[in-house]
């Protein structure tokens, strides 16, 4: 299971989804002393949130219950960017300031276990992360060369912030891809995490119009088919290549504390 939450504050269209920095100083008289960057104590919500997970997320054979999902929805509908150490000031956020020739995406991760992974991927102006799926949530998989008729769930453009979009195994656009209008930065809590060692490895496609390939698998009137698409499985793609940088956002998770704790994504 896969949330995904937007987490850049301005008020512009941020991305576009189709689915099938930090610094703390102390200063003491006129002495000025560096601490550790990224030293300040995690936020409430922040440890909410990864004391929810901790929670629902019982591994790869044990789906979350309903009533969880609406849990952790209703935390990460109410977490800002300044929870994992971000703010509209950071440099990245300036459009006007943003370097055009810089497209990839880059990650950072918050947290991760055999249960549940939470990352952050930062998309400048007009990055792609390419259609993939999220594995452990579809059915069986396919080979490199069959092709799928997939239904378009949604294609719509996401603006800051906004509520928490839940991938399910099987509905919600768990075959999905991001296109960035603006700089943003994306939340996602993911469910089990990838794990190529336990089968859990990402899958790329490309999609084609239902009418270029039809095979008589399945007859569509003309709007309707607009709605439906064949994808094929492919190579990795060379723009969902992404950079990893250490988290440097607030520390001090505390694993064995109990509370009650909401979601979102």
């Amino acid at each position: 299971m896969t949330i995904e939450a937007m987490g850049e504050q301005r008020r512009e269209p941020a991305a576009h989804v189709h689915k099938v920095g930090y610094a703390n100083r102390a200063i003491k008289k006129k002495r000025c002393k560096r601490t550790r960057r990224g030293a300040s104590t995690v936020s409430m919500a922040l440890q909410d949130l990864f004391v929810s997970c901790k929670q629902v997320f019982k591994g790869p054979d044990s789906a979350p219950l309903p009533q969880d999902i609406k849990r952790l929805c209703n935390l990460l509908d109410n977490m800002k960017p300044e929870d994992v150490g971000l703010s509209s000031e950071l440099q990245f956020f300036k459009t006007k300031d943003a370097v055009k020739e810089t497209t990839r995406v880059t990650y950072t991760t918050i947290y991760k276990c055999d249960d549940f992974s939470l990352c952050i991927f930062f998309l400048p102006a007009t990055a792609v992360i390419p259609l993939h799926n999220h594995p452990g949530m579809t059915m069986g998989p396919d080979t490199p060369t069959q092709l799928r008729l997939a239904k378009l769930e949604a294609d719509s453009v996401l603006t800051a912030p906004c509520n928490t979009s839940v991938l399910y195994p099987t509905a919600g656009g768990n075959i999905h891809q991001f296109t960035a209008i603006t700089p943003c930065a994306v939340l996602d809590v993911l469910g089990p995490p990838y794990s190529k060692e336990d089968g859990r490895d990402c899958s790329y496609y490309k999609d084609f119009p239902h009418t270029a390939l039809s095979n008589g698998e399945m007859e569509l009137k003309r709007e309707e088919g607009k709605r439906y698409a064949w994808l094929e499985e492919t190579e990795v793609p060379e723009n969902s290549k992404m950079d990893g940088i250490e988290y440097l956002g607030p520390q001090g998770l505390q694993v064995a504390r109990t509370a009650t704790g909401l979601w979102k994504l």
